[in-house]
C-alpha cells in the first residue's frame, strides 16, 4: 500500500486523489497540515527520490513566499533545509506518494502512470 500525503483543500491534491481512485490504487491518506512529515521521513524520502531538495519545497505557497525562501535556500545547508521543511507541512510540495522504493513529489499524471 502506498502513502498519499496531501492537503485536502488543494485542487492538485484532489485531482491526484481522483486519479488514484480511478486507477484503483489502495492508499493510506495523510493530511500534511495535520501530520507534518518529520525530519527523519523527509531525509529518507529525499535520499530515496534522487531529486534535488528544492523539489520538496512548495515554491508557490504563501508561506514559502512570506519567508522569502527563494533568496534564503541557496545559502542554507541540506540539513537546515530539511529541518525547515519539517517545521510546517505547508512548506512541503504536495501531493507526495511514498511506496516501496518510490517517492513522487507533485502530481504529473504521465509520471504517475509510468511509475505506479
Amino acid at each position: 500500500m502506498i502513502k498519499f500525503i496531501c492537503y485536502p483543500k488543494c485542487t492538485t491534491c484532489q485531482k491526484a486523489k481522483k486519479w488514484l481512485v480511478d486507477n484503483k490504487f489502495e492508499y493510506e491518506l495523510r493530511d500534511i497540515k495535520e501530520s507534518n512529515p518529520t525530519l527523519e521521513e523527509l531525509s529518507a524520502w529525499y535520499k530515496m527520490s534522487g531529486l534535488p531538495l528544492k523539489k520538496f519545497f512548495n515554491t508557490s505557497g504563501l508561506l514559502y513566499k512570506s519567508m522569502e525562501l527563494k533568496d534564503k535556500l541557496p545559502t542554507m545547508s541540506e540539513e537546515e533545509q530539511l529541518k525547515l521543511l519539517a517545521t510546517d507541512g505547508m512548506l512541503v510540495k504536495r501531493p507526495l506518494v511514498i511506496g516501496e522504493g518510490l517517492v513522487l513529489v507533485g502530481f504529473k499524471e504521465s509520471e504517475w502512470s509510468e511509475k505506479l
